[in-house]
Protein backbone atom coordinates (compact mmCIF):
# COMPACT_ATOMS: atom_id res chain seq x y z
CA UNK A 1 0.00 0.00 0.00
CA UNK A 2 1.29 3.44 -0.88
CA UNK A 3 -0.26 6.85 -0.63
CA UNK A 4 -2.14 8.85 -3.23
CA UNK A 5 0.78 11.30 -3.21
CA UNK A 6 3.33 8.61 -4.04
CA UNK A 7 1.18 6.82 -6.61
CA UNK A 8 0.52 10.05 -8.53
CA UNK A 9 4.20 11.04 -8.72
CA UNK A 10 5.87 7.74 -9.54
CA UNK A 11 8.99 7.90 -11.70
CA UNK A 12 9.05 11.72 -11.66
CA UNK A 13 12.65 11.94 -10.45
CA UNK A 14 15.58 9.60 -10.97
CA UNK A 15 18.51 9.95 -8.57
CA UNK A 16 21.58 7.83 -7.90
CA UNK A 17 23.12 6.47 -4.70
CA UNK A 18 26.46 7.65 -3.35
CA UNK A 19 29.26 5.95 -5.29
CA UNK A 20 32.41 7.06 -3.46
CA UNK A 21 33.63 9.01 -0.44
CA UNK A 22 32.81 12.72 -0.55
CA UNK A 23 33.51 15.94 1.31
CA UNK A 24 30.94 18.67 1.81
CA UNK A 25 30.18 21.50 4.20
CA UNK A 26 26.77 20.31 5.41
CA UNK A 27 25.44 16.76 5.32
CA UNK A 28 21.67 16.41 5.67
CA UNK A 29 20.65 12.86 6.59
CA UNK A 30 17.09 12.29 5.40
CA UNK A 31 15.19 13.71 2.40
CA UNK A 32 11.75 14.21 3.87
CA UNK A 33 10.11 17.61 4.27
CA UNK A 34 12.43 18.79 7.06
CA UNK A 35 15.64 17.62 5.40
CA UNK A 36 14.80 18.97 1.96
CA UNK A 37 13.54 22.31 3.29
CA UNK A 38 16.72 22.76 5.33
CA UNK A 39 18.85 21.90 2.28
CA UNK A 40 16.78 24.32 0.18
CA UNK A 41 17.34 27.26 2.55
CA UNK A 42 21.06 26.51 2.85
CA UNK A 43 21.41 26.16 -0.92
CA UNK A 44 19.74 29.56 -1.41
CA UNK A 45 22.37 30.99 0.92
CA UNK A 46 25.22 29.60 -1.18
CA UNK A 47 26.27 26.78 1.13
CA UNK A 48 27.60 23.41 -0.04
CA UNK A 49 25.12 20.68 0.93
CA UNK A 50 24.89 16.92 0.42
CA UNK A 51 21.60 15.15 1.18
CA UNK A 52 21.49 11.41 1.91
CA UNK A 53 18.25 9.42 1.70
CA UNK A 54 18.06 5.70 2.47
CA UNK A 55 15.08 5.12 0.18
CA UNK A 56 13.42 7.12 -2.57
CA UNK A 57 12.67 10.82 -2.16
CA UNK A 58 9.55 11.54 -0.13
CA UNK A 59 8.34 7.96 0.06
CA UNK A 60 8.55 7.49 3.81
CA UNK A 61 6.74 9.55 6.46
CA UNK A 62 6.51 12.83 4.54
CA UNK A 63 4.93 11.17 1.52
CA UNK A 64 2.29 9.49 3.64
CA UNK A 65 0.80 12.51 5.42
CA UNK A 66 -2.61 14.07 4.80
CA UNK A 67 -0.96 17.16 3.30
CA UNK A 68 -2.48 19.64 5.76
CA UNK A 69 -0.48 22.78 6.59
CA UNK A 70 -1.91 24.27 9.75
CA UNK A 71 -1.25 26.01 13.05
CA UNK A 72 -4.45 24.51 14.47
CA UNK A 73 -3.08 21.49 16.34
CA UNK A 74 -6.23 20.18 17.99
CA UNK A 75 -7.32 21.76 21.27
CA UNK A 76 -3.73 22.56 22.23
CA UNK A 77 -3.38 26.28 22.93
CA UNK A 78 -5.43 26.27 26.11
CA UNK A 79 -3.11 23.50 27.35
CA UNK A 80 0.00 25.48 26.34
CA UNK A 81 -1.17 28.62 28.13
CA UNK A 82 -2.03 26.63 31.24
CA UNK A 83 1.31 24.81 31.41
CA UNK A 84 3.77 27.29 29.87
CA UNK A 85 2.13 30.71 29.80
CA UNK A 86 0.75 33.11 27.21
CA UNK A 87 4.09 34.26 25.78
CA UNK A 88 5.31 30.72 25.18
CA UNK A 89 2.01 29.69 23.56
CA UNK A 90 2.10 32.78 21.35
CA UNK A 91 5.53 31.87 20.02
CA UNK A 92 4.38 28.31 19.30
CA UNK A 93 1.43 29.72 17.36
CA UNK A 94 3.38 32.39 15.49
CA UNK A 95 6.08 29.91 14.46
CA UNK A 96 3.47 27.70 12.80
CA UNK A 97 1.61 30.65 11.26
CA UNK A 98 4.90 31.84 9.80
CA UNK A 99 5.54 28.34 8.45
CA UNK A 100 2.29 28.44 6.45
CA UNK A 101 3.35 31.76 4.96
CA UNK A 102 6.88 30.49 4.28
CA UNK A 103 5.66 27.41 2.42
CA UNK A 104 3.30 29.54 0.34
CA UNK A 105 6.18 31.90 -0.50
CA UNK A 106 8.47 29.04 -1.57
CA UNK A 107 5.77 27.59 -3.80
CA UNK A 108 5.09 30.94 -5.45
CA UNK A 109 8.74 32.03 -5.84
CA UNK A 110 9.92 28.67 -7.15
CA UNK A 111 6.74 28.04 -9.16
CA UNK A 112 6.19 24.58 -7.69
CA UNK A 113 2.99 23.00 -8.98
CA UNK A 114 1.74 21.17 -5.88
CA UNK A 115 -1.99 21.95 -5.68
CA UNK A 116 -1.69 24.48 -2.85
CA UNK A 117 -5.08 25.68 -1.56
CA UNK A 118 -5.73 28.09 1.29
CA UNK A 119 -8.56 26.69 3.43
CA UNK A 120 -10.51 27.27 6.62
CA UNK A 121 -9.73 24.74 9.35
CA UNK A 122 -12.33 23.40 11.79
CA UNK A 123 -12.20 21.49 15.07
CA UNK A 124 -15.69 20.11 15.66
CA UNK A 125 -17.63 18.12 18.21
CA UNK A 126 -20.88 16.15 17.98
CA UNK A 127 -21.23 15.94 21.77
CA UNK A 128 -22.82 18.69 23.89
CA UNK A 129 -20.58 18.03 26.92
CA UNK A 130 -17.49 18.75 24.77
CA UNK A 131 -18.64 22.23 23.73
CA UNK A 132 -17.01 23.98 26.75
CA UNK A 133 -13.61 22.66 25.70
CA UNK A 134 -13.96 24.19 22.25
CA UNK A 135 -15.11 27.46 23.83
CA UNK A 136 -12.03 27.46 26.08
CA UNK A 137 -9.79 26.95 23.04
CA UNK A 138 -11.42 29.94 21.34
CA UNK A 139 -10.72 32.02 24.46
CA UNK A 140 -7.10 30.81 24.42
CA UNK A 141 -6.65 31.86 20.79
CA UNK A 142 -8.13 35.27 21.61
CA UNK A 143 -5.50 35.71 24.34
CA UNK A 144 -2.86 34.95 21.71
CA UNK A 145 -4.23 37.46 19.24
CA UNK A 146 -5.43 34.82 16.77
CA UNK A 147 -8.88 35.33 15.28
CA UNK A 148 -11.21 32.34 15.44
CA UNK A 149 -14.95 31.80 15.31
CA UNK A 150 -17.32 29.27 16.85
CA UNK A 151 -19.85 28.07 14.29
CA UNK A 152 -22.85 25.75 14.57
CA UNK A 153 -22.67 24.29 11.06
CA UNK A 154 -19.99 23.12 8.63
CA UNK A 155 -20.09 21.59 5.15
CA UNK A 156 -19.44 18.12 6.60
CA UNK A 157 -22.60 15.97 6.40
CA UNK A 158 -22.57 15.60 10.20
CA UNK A 159 -24.80 17.06 12.88
CA UNK A 160 -22.35 18.92 15.06
CA UNK A 161 -22.82 20.80 18.31
CA UNK A 162 -20.21 23.40 17.36
CA UNK A 163 -16.89 23.87 15.59
CA UNK A 164 -13.93 26.20 16.05
CA UNK A 165 -13.11 27.85 12.72
CA UNK A 166 -9.67 29.29 11.92
CA UNK A 167 -9.02 30.97 8.57
CA UNK A 168 -6.00 31.02 6.23
CA UNK A 169 -4.77 27.49 6.77
CA UNK A 170 -3.67 25.33 3.83
CA UNK A 171 -3.32 21.98 2.11
CA UNK A 172 -1.22 20.68 -0.79
CA UNK A 173 0.30 17.65 -2.52
CA UNK A 174 3.33 16.98 -0.28
CA UNK A 175 5.38 14.86 -2.67
CA UNK A 176 4.99 17.30 -5.58
CA UNK A 177 6.27 19.97 -3.19
CA UNK A 178 9.23 17.84 -2.12
CA UNK A 179 10.16 17.03 -5.71
CA UNK A 180 9.99 20.75 -6.47
CA UNK A 181 12.43 21.44 -3.63
CA UNK A 182 14.73 18.71 -4.97
CA UNK A 183 14.92 20.37 -8.38
CA UNK A 184 16.01 23.64 -6.80
CA UNK A 185 18.59 21.97 -4.57
CA UNK A 186 20.05 19.91 -7.42
CA UNK A 187 20.92 23.03 -9.42
CA UNK A 188 23.83 23.65 -7.03
CA UNK A 189 24.08 20.69 -4.64
CA UNK A 190 23.75 16.91 -4.42
CA UNK A 191 21.05 14.50 -3.30
CA UNK A 192 21.74 10.76 -3.11
CA UNK A 193 19.02 8.16 -2.65
CA UNK A 194 19.26 4.50 -1.59
CA UNK A 195 22.16 5.49 0.65
CA UNK A 196 21.78 4.51 4.31
CA UNK A 197 23.61 6.50 6.99
CA UNK A 198 24.95 4.01 9.54
CA UNK A 199 26.81 6.20 12.02
CA UNK A 200 28.20 9.68 12.63
CA UNK A 201 31.77 9.82 13.92
CA UNK A 202 33.70 12.84 15.16
CA UNK A 203 36.62 13.71 12.87
CA UNK A 204 38.79 16.74 13.60
CA UNK A 205 36.61 19.86 13.52
CA UNK A 206 33.85 17.98 11.70
CA UNK A 207 32.25 14.57 11.31
CA UNK A 208 32.31 11.51 9.09
CA UNK A 209 28.95 10.06 8.12
CA UNK A 210 29.49 6.37 7.49
CA UNK A 211 27.02 4.95 4.97
CA UNK A 212 26.53 1.63 3.23
CA UNK A 213 27.91 3.27 0.06
CA UNK A 214 30.88 5.24 1.36
CA UNK A 215 31.78 8.03 3.76
CA UNK A 216 30.81 11.71 3.72
CA UNK A 217 33.02 14.21 5.53
CA UNK A 218 31.21 17.38 6.69
CA UNK A 219 31.52 20.21 9.20
CA UNK A 220 27.78 20.30 9.96
CA UNK A 221 25.34 17.41 10.30
CA UNK A 222 21.53 17.68 10.12
CA UNK A 223 19.69 14.62 11.46
CA UNK A 224 16.46 14.69 9.47
CA UNK A 225 15.63 11.00 9.82
CA UNK A 226 12.22 11.39 11.49
CA UNK A 227 13.49 9.53 14.60
CA UNK A 228 17.20 10.23 15.25
CA UNK A 229 19.43 7.33 14.29
CA UNK A 230 22.04 8.28 16.92
CA UNK A 231 21.16 7.09 20.43
CA UNK A 232 23.72 8.96 22.51
CA UNK A 233 24.36 11.54 23.76
CA UNK A 234 20.93 12.83 22.74
CA UNK A 235 18.93 10.01 24.43
CA UNK A 236 15.84 10.80 22.32
CA UNK A 237 14.69 7.20 22.73
CA UNK A 238 13.95 8.00 26.39
CA UNK A 239 11.73 10.99 25.65
CA UNK A 240 9.80 10.14 22.49
CA UNK A 241 7.63 7.41 20.98
CA UNK A 242 5.88 6.83 17.65
CA UNK A 243 2.18 6.76 16.81
CA UNK A 244 0.61 5.12 13.74
CA UNK A 245 -2.42 6.56 11.96
CA UNK A 246 -4.31 5.50 8.85
CA UNK A 247 -5.70 7.26 5.78
CA UNK A 248 -8.19 6.30 3.10
CA UNK A 249 -9.02 8.21 -0.08
CA UNK A 250 -12.58 7.78 -1.35
CA UNK A 251 -14.64 9.00 -4.27
CA UNK A 252 -18.35 9.80 -4.19
CA UNK A 253 -20.91 11.35 -6.51
CA UNK A 254 -22.00 13.70 -3.76
CA UNK A 255 -20.65 17.21 -3.26
CA UNK A 256 -17.64 17.28 -0.94
CA UNK A 257 -16.97 19.95 1.70
CA UNK A 258 -14.49 22.76 1.41
CA UNK A 259 -12.09 23.21 4.32
CA UNK A 260 -10.04 20.90 6.52
CA UNK A 261 -11.60 19.22 9.54
CA UNK A 262 -10.74 17.28 12.67
CA UNK A 263 -12.82 16.33 15.70
CA UNK A 264 -11.67 17.11 19.21
CA UNK A 265 -11.55 13.72 20.98
CA UNK A 266 -10.82 10.04 20.37
CA UNK A 267 -11.61 8.38 18.10
CA UNK A 268 -10.07 11.07 15.92
CA UNK A 269 -11.27 11.62 12.37
CA UNK A 270 -9.58 14.09 10.03
CA UNK A 271 -10.98 15.19 6.66
CA UNK A 272 -9.78 17.07 3.59
CA UNK A 273 -10.44 16.97 -0.15
CA UNK A 274 -8.07 16.83 -3.09
CA UNK A 275 -8.15 16.21 -6.83
CA UNK A 276 -7.61 12.83 -8.49
CA UNK A 277 -8.04 12.35 -12.23
CA UNK A 278 -9.74 15.73 -12.36
CA UNK A 279 -12.34 14.86 -9.74
CA UNK A 280 -12.72 15.88 -6.08
CA UNK A 281 -12.07 13.02 -3.67
CA UNK A 282 -12.12 12.86 0.14
CA UNK A 283 -9.29 11.86 2.49
CA UNK A 284 -10.29 10.49 5.89
CA UNK A 285 -7.55 9.90 8.48
CA UNK A 286 -7.45 8.60 12.05
CA UNK A 287 -7.50 5.28 13.97
CA UNK A 288 -4.36 6.29 15.85
CA UNK A 289 -2.48 3.82 18.04
CA UNK A 290 0.99 3.51 19.44
CA UNK A 291 3.36 2.01 16.88
CA UNK A 292 4.32 -1.52 17.87
CA UNK A 293 0.98 -2.58 19.28
CA UNK A 294 -0.01 -5.91 17.79
CA UNK A 295 -2.07 -5.32 14.63
CA UNK A 296 -3.85 -8.60 13.84
CA UNK A 297 -6.45 -7.42 11.30
CA UNK A 298 -7.84 -4.51 9.29
CA UNK A 299 -9.98 -2.91 12.01
CA UNK A 300 -8.15 0.44 11.76
CA UNK A 301 -8.94 0.82 8.08
CA UNK A 302 -12.41 -0.61 8.67
CA UNK A 303 -13.18 2.18 11.17
CA UNK A 304 -12.35 4.76 8.52
CA UNK A 305 -14.36 2.90 5.90
CA UNK A 306 -17.40 2.84 8.21
CA UNK A 307 -17.12 6.59 8.66
CA UNK A 308 -16.88 7.06 4.88
CA UNK A 309 -20.03 4.97 4.35
CA UNK A 310 -21.84 6.84 7.12
CA UNK A 311 -21.16 10.19 5.48
CA UNK A 312 -21.28 9.08 1.84
CA UNK A 313 -23.07 5.73 1.34
CA UNK A 314 -21.94 5.52 -2.29
CA UNK A 315 -18.27 6.06 -1.46
CA UNK A 316 -15.65 3.87 -3.08
CA UNK A 317 -12.12 3.43 -1.72
CA UNK A 318 -9.34 4.43 -4.11
CA UNK A 319 -6.27 4.38 -1.85
CA UNK A 320 -5.35 3.42 1.69
CA UNK A 321 -2.10 3.97 3.54
CA UNK A 322 -0.65 4.63 6.99
CA UNK A 323 2.14 6.65 8.53
CA UNK A 324 4.02 7.23 11.75
CA UNK A 325 4.49 10.35 13.84
CA UNK A 326 7.09 10.98 16.53
CA UNK A 327 5.52 12.24 19.75
CA UNK A 328 7.62 13.92 22.43
CA UNK A 329 6.52 13.41 26.01
CA UNK A 330 5.65 17.09 26.43
CA UNK A 331 4.03 17.22 22.95
CA UNK A 332 6.48 19.91 21.82
CA UNK A 333 9.02 19.20 19.02
CA UNK A 334 12.77 18.94 19.55
CA UNK A 335 14.49 21.37 17.17
CA UNK A 336 18.05 22.70 17.11
CA UNK A 337 21.26 21.35 18.61
CA UNK A 338 21.15 17.58 18.89
CA UNK A 339 23.17 17.61 22.10
CA UNK A 340 25.32 19.99 24.10
CA UNK A 341 28.11 17.45 23.60
CA UNK A 342 28.01 17.32 19.77
CA UNK A 343 28.73 20.74 18.36
CA UNK A 344 27.40 21.45 14.85
CA UNK A 345 25.00 18.49 14.84
CA UNK A 346 21.32 19.49 14.53
CA UNK A 347 17.98 17.73 14.77
CA UNK A 348 14.28 18.23 14.09
CA UNK A 349 11.88 15.61 15.42
CA UNK A 350 8.77 15.05 17.53
CA UNK A 351 6.51 16.98 15.15
CA UNK A 352 3.41 15.03 16.31
CA UNK A 353 0.62 14.96 13.71
CA UNK A 354 1.58 18.39 12.38
CA UNK A 355 4.84 17.68 10.60
CA UNK A 356 4.32 19.78 7.48
CA UNK A 357 4.19 23.13 9.28
CA UNK A 358 6.81 22.03 11.80
CA UNK A 359 9.16 20.86 9.03
CA UNK A 360 9.41 24.48 7.92
CA UNK A 361 9.73 25.79 11.48
CA UNK A 362 12.57 23.34 12.07
CA UNK A 363 14.29 24.04 8.75
CA UNK A 364 14.38 27.76 9.49
CA UNK A 365 15.75 27.27 13.00
CA UNK A 366 18.45 24.81 11.91
CA UNK A 367 19.45 26.76 8.79
CA UNK A 368 19.71 29.95 10.87
CA UNK A 369 21.94 28.15 13.40
CA UNK A 370 24.30 27.04 10.63
CA UNK A 371 24.21 30.50 9.01
CA UNK A 372 24.85 32.07 12.45
CA UNK A 373 21.62 34.06 12.37
CA UNK A 374 19.29 34.65 15.29
CA UNK A 375 15.92 32.89 15.21
CA UNK A 376 13.18 34.09 17.54
CA UNK A 377 11.74 30.57 17.95
CA UNK A 378 15.00 28.76 18.73
CA UNK A 379 14.43 28.59 22.49
CA UNK A 380 10.73 27.70 22.12
CA UNK A 381 11.54 24.30 20.62
CA UNK A 382 15.08 23.77 21.93
CA UNK A 383 16.07 20.13 21.55
CA UNK A 384 18.32 20.36 24.61
CA UNK A 385 15.68 21.94 26.85
CA UNK A 386 15.67 20.94 30.49
CA UNK A 387 12.11 21.97 31.36
CA UNK A 388 10.27 19.47 33.57
CA UNK A 389 7.81 17.33 31.60
CA UNK A 390 4.30 18.01 32.82
CA UNK A 391 2.65 14.70 31.94
CA UNK A 392 4.60 12.42 34.28
CA UNK A 393 2.04 9.64 33.80
CA UNK A 394 3.08 9.25 30.17
CA UNK A 395 6.77 9.28 31.09
CA UNK A 396 6.11 6.46 33.57
CA UNK A 397 4.17 4.45 30.98
CA UNK A 398 6.88 4.85 28.34
CA UNK A 399 9.68 3.74 30.66
CA UNK A 400 7.69 0.73 31.83
CA UNK A 401 6.88 -0.25 28.24
CA UNK A 402 10.54 -0.08 27.24
CA UNK A 403 11.79 -2.01 30.27
CA UNK A 404 9.13 -4.71 29.88
CA UNK A 405 9.79 -5.20 26.20
CA UNK A 406 13.56 -5.32 26.58
CA UNK A 407 13.06 -7.87 29.34
CA UNK A 408 10.99 -9.90 26.84
CA UNK A 409 7.95 -9.89 29.14
CA UNK A 410 5.83 -7.54 27.10
CA UNK A 411 4.12 -10.12 24.97
CA UNK A 412 2.89 -13.60 25.60
CA UNK A 413 4.75 -16.04 23.38
CA UNK A 414 2.29 -18.21 21.50
CA UNK A 415 2.37 -21.80 22.77
CA UNK A 416 1.34 -23.35 19.45
CA UNK A 417 3.72 -24.67 16.82
CA UNK A 418 4.52 -23.34 13.36
CA UNK A 419 1.95 -25.60 11.72
CA UNK A 420 -0.84 -23.76 13.52
CA UNK A 421 0.09 -20.37 11.99
CA UNK A 422 -2.24 -19.72 9.09
CA UNK A 423 -0.96 -18.65 5.68
CA UNK A 424 -0.46 -14.88 5.28
CA UNK A 425 -0.08 -14.51 9.07
CA UNK A 426 2.74 -14.16 11.55
CA UNK A 427 3.49 -14.84 15.20
CA UNK A 428 6.34 -15.27 17.66
CA UNK A 429 6.89 -18.86 18.76
CA UNK A 430 9.50 -20.60 20.87
CA UNK A 431 11.73 -23.10 19.17
CA UNK A 432 14.33 -24.92 21.28
CA UNK A 433 13.98 -22.22 23.93
CA UNK A 434 14.54 -19.35 21.47
CA UNK A 435 11.99 -16.76 20.37
CA UNK A 436 11.50 -16.88 16.60
CA UNK A 437 9.35 -14.55 14.53
CA UNK A 438 7.50 -16.56 11.88
CA UNK A 439 5.61 -15.27 8.86
CA UNK A 440 3.92 -17.60 6.36
CA UNK A 441 3.12 -16.10 2.97
CA UNK A 442 -0.04 -16.94 1.03
CA UNK A 443 1.59 -20.10 -0.35
CA UNK A 444 2.79 -21.29 3.06
CA UNK A 445 6.45 -20.35 2.55
CA UNK A 446 8.06 -19.55 5.92
CA UNK A 447 10.16 -16.47 6.70
CA UNK A 448 11.86 -16.61 10.10
CA UNK A 449 13.67 -13.84 12.00
CA UNK A 450 15.04 -13.11 15.42
CA UNK A 451 12.20 -10.86 16.70
CA UNK A 452 14.30 -8.37 18.65
CA UNK A 453 14.69 -4.79 17.41
CA UNK A 454 18.22 -4.00 16.27
CA UNK A 455 17.90 -0.58 17.91
CA UNK A 456 17.80 -1.53 21.62
CA UNK A 457 16.66 -5.14 21.63
CA UNK A 458 12.94 -4.72 22.33
CA UNK A 459 10.70 -7.65 21.49
CA UNK A 460 8.83 -6.95 18.26
CA UNK A 461 5.15 -7.48 17.48
CA UNK A 462 3.55 -8.73 14.27
CA UNK A 463 1.59 -6.25 12.11
CA UNK A 464 -0.70 -8.29 9.90
CA UNK A 465 -1.96 -5.27 7.91
CA UNK A 466 1.44 -4.29 6.54
CA UNK A 467 3.15 -7.68 7.07
CA UNK A 468 5.84 -6.07 9.21
CA UNK A 469 7.58 -6.58 12.53
CA UNK A 470 7.07 -3.41 14.62
CA UNK A 471 8.86 -2.21 17.75
CA UNK A 472 6.62 -1.10 20.67
CA UNK A 473 9.43 0.86 22.32
CA UNK A 474 10.47 3.40 19.70
CA UNK A 475 8.62 2.53 16.50
CA UNK A 476 11.27 0.85 14.35
CA UNK A 477 9.77 -1.38 11.67
CA UNK A 478 11.04 -4.31 9.59
CA UNK A 479 9.47 -6.15 6.67
CA UNK A 480 8.64 -9.86 6.93
CA UNK A 481 12.08 -10.73 5.56
CA UNK A 482 13.70 -8.75 8.38
CA UNK A 483 14.78 -5.74 6.33
CA UNK A 484 14.75 -2.45 8.24
CA UNK A 485 12.25 0.05 6.82
CA UNK A 486 11.77 2.67 9.58
CA UNK A 487 14.22 4.13 12.06
CA UNK A 488 15.54 4.51 14.73
CA UNK A 489 16.86 1.03 13.90
CA UNK A 490 19.30 1.04 10.99
CA UNK A 491 20.25 -2.66 10.85
CA UNK A 492 18.23 -5.56 9.49
CA UNK A 493 16.96 -8.37 11.71
CA UNK A 494 18.87 -11.61 11.96
CA UNK A 495 17.21 -14.31 9.86
CA UNK A 496 16.72 -17.96 10.81
CA UNK A 497 16.76 -21.05 8.58
CA UNK A 498 13.66 -23.19 8.90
Amino acid sequence: MSSLWIETTKDEMKLNPLKKDEETEICVIGAGLFGLTTAYYLTKNGRKVTVLEKGNIGEKVSGNTTGKITSQHGLFYDHLISDYGVEYAKKYLLANEQAISNIKTIIEEEQIDCDLCMENAYIYTTEQDEVPEIEKEAEALEKLGKHSEIVSKTELPLKIKCALKVERQAQFHPRKYMLGLCKKILKKNKIYNYTTALDVEKHGDGYIVHTDRGDVLAKYIVLATHFPIINMPGFYFTKMYQSTSYVIAVETERKLPEGIYINNKEPIYSFRTTKYNGKDILLIAGSDHRTGEAVPNNEYYENLEKMAKKLYPDSKILFKWNTRDCISLDKIPYIGEFSNFMKNVYVGTGFKKWGIAFSNVAANIVADKILEKENEYEETFSATRMKPIKNRWEVKNMLEETVNSIALNKFKIEPFNINQIENDNGAIVQINGENVGIYKDITGKIYAVKPNCTHLGCLLSWNNIDKTWDCPCHGSRFDYKGREIYEPAIKDLETRDM
